[in-house]
């Protein structure tokens, strides 16, 4: 080897010692885990069945409702090798926390309990739960201090189990700001208790990167759903969820970046329309690679 040559190569593999390692860290898989809600699975079968698609598909875990019948998750789940990543309150929506009438109230919490419950024996560490609704019978107060004060009251129950209460934002008239989510999660002051983060549903109010920073750690999941801002405003708000996975306006390469500067691991669990056939599914679970890629 001539001098000149003998430069050229010690050169090379100079840069190289120097490029490398960026390039290996601008490469770095983001550890967030692939997971369906059950709601989201469409396609027939009994639980088990499905299941197996779920997993043929690329997933790794699934978000169970509360109230299923536990043996059989937990077989299927066995057999599959599927994980729950979160547990859907079954009892939020139609008995809410911030009900005006104890007898309400009492079905709610008793329905939380039970989702804590089926957590535990699933393995999952947290209860997706819709903590109240604002209506023409409970304003915006009085649906705070209620989910408040039956929150607190779940929370023993919570950590007796080993399994946190992660509230959700969604279209219920309650937190459309980050802030109020902070303010919520403050009154209740407990470390059991935190953030179920939906991407999408947000998207009616602001972007979702800006809802990352204000409620930081405090996520304890994330919901994965797009949403469009154009047809928000073309055809109200709803229709804004009429799209398929990076076909609508969520920015996701500052969400993805949000959650970088967070810290945020885990699950990212899919609420998106297209799971109704095996081959939705999988481009349901496809289009979600892409996104934790952004």
């Amino acid at each position: 080897m001539n001098r000149r040559h003998f430069l050229a190569t010690s050169a090379a593999l100079a840069a190289s010692t120097v490029i490398a390692p960026s390039l290996f860290a601008a490469e770095k898989k983001r550890d967030i885990k692939k997971a369906i809600m059950w709601g989201t699975v469409g396609v027939k079968g009994n639980v088990l069945e499905k299941m197996k698609l779920v997993k043929a598909a690329g997933f790794e875990g699934v978000e169970p409702n509360g109230g299923m019948n536990r043996e059989e998750v937990v077989a299927a789940m066995k057999e599959t090798g599927l994980t729950a990543a979160s547990v859907c309150c079954h009892t939020h929506w139609a008995k809410p926390l911030s009900a005006p009438d104890e007898a309400t109230r009492k079905v709610g919490y008793t329905g939380l309990v039970l989702s804590l419950e089926d957590a535990k024996a699933y393995g999952a560490t947290s209860v997706l739960l819709v903590p109240g609704v604002v209506n023409a019978k409970v304003n915006y107060e009085d649906c705070f201090n209620r989910c408040v004060a039956e929150i607190k009251k779940a929370v023993p129950v919570a950590k007796d189990l080993g399994v946190k209460i992660a509230i959700e934002n969604v279209w219920n008239d309650f937190v459309i700001k980050p802030q109020q989510a902070v303010d919520l999660l403050d009154a209740i002051n407990s470390e059991w208790v935190g953030w179920h983060f939906d991407i999408g549903n947000v998207g009616r109010y602001s972007p979702a990167e800006e809802w990352i920073p204000v409620i930081g750690k405090r996520i304890f999941k994330l919901h994965i759903k797009e949403y469009s801002t154009k047809l928000r405003d073309e055809k109200g708000a709803g229709a804004g969820f009429g799209v398929k996975f990076l076909e609508g306006t969520n920015n996701w390469p500052a969400i993805m970046a949000a959650l970088d500067k967070i810290g945020y691991s885990g699950w990212g669990i899919a609420e998106q329309g297209g799971g109704g056939s095996p081959e939705g599914l999988k481009d349901l679970s496809d289009r979600m690679t892409k996104i934790f890629a952004s």
